[in-house]
């Protein structure tokens, strides 16, 4: 078992991260102005779990050869601004469709669909995957035995402060939409703004580099 005090300060650790605006964060705010509330909180807790699949993965063993190889770590920061690419582009052509959109609701049966864009999203996130890989065994009493079991309980701490901070984004950003809501122009406008949001963060991503 996890020493409780190791764990709060994890815990801590977890909220300073996730509170500060990153690529989770632009990526939860861009779904909320561009599709609405629905697909802002399905994204987030896609999102959460792709992290937790990072997580996994590092407790695994993955997390270090991600470290050390940089064709690895250039795979996985393309394919996770690629997809960011491809959502934001797919947000704008669609953003003169998004009046139907408010007034139908979202349609029916997409929420598999949603959880999976978020976590794939997530799961890409090669910067996300080194900071488990460096700083998440720092947090581990190896003294207790179970080291992959901590892991994976601290992860589960790191995704449970994901949602809900990332919810809190979802829901603000939503908000807002809803007075944009109110005309068309204006809607198609901030739908726009979520997909170049997106597109940007993409970009961002893909031009990340490395130390070495």
């Amino acid at each position: 078992m996890t020493d409780p005090r190791l764990l709060a300060a994890f815990a801590v650790a977890s909220v300073l991260i996730v509170l500060a605006p990153g690529p989770s964060v632009l990526f939860v705010v861009g779904r909320a102005l561009a599709h609405g509330r629905r697909v802002a909180l399905a994204s987030a807790a896609g999102n959460a779990i792709g992290a937790y699949a990072l997580v996994a993965a590092v407790s695994l063993g993955l997390g270090p050869l991600v470290e050390r190889s940089v064709v690895l770590f250039t795979v996985l920061k393309l394919a996770g601004a690629a997809y960011l690419v491809h959502l934001g582009v797919k947000a704008w052509r669609e953003r003169g469709a998004l009046r139907a959109e408010v007034s139908a609701g979202a349609p029916e049966g997409r929420l598999p669909r949603l959880l999976w864009e978020g976590f794939a999203v997530g799961a890409a996130n090669p910067k996300t995957l080194v900071f488990f890989a460096a700083v998440l065994p720092q947090f581990v009493d190896r003294a207790q035995g179970h080291v992959a079991l901590q892991m994976l309980l601290l992860g589960l701490v790191f995704s449970a402060i994901a949602v809900v901070c990332d919810s809190g984004w979802a829901l603000g950003a939503s908000t807002a939409r809803a007075w944009f809501a109110r005309s068309p122009r204006r809607l198609s406008a901030i739908g726009g703004a979520g997909g170049l949001c997106m597109i940007g963060l993409g970009a961002t991503v893909a031009a990340t580099g490395r130390k070495d």
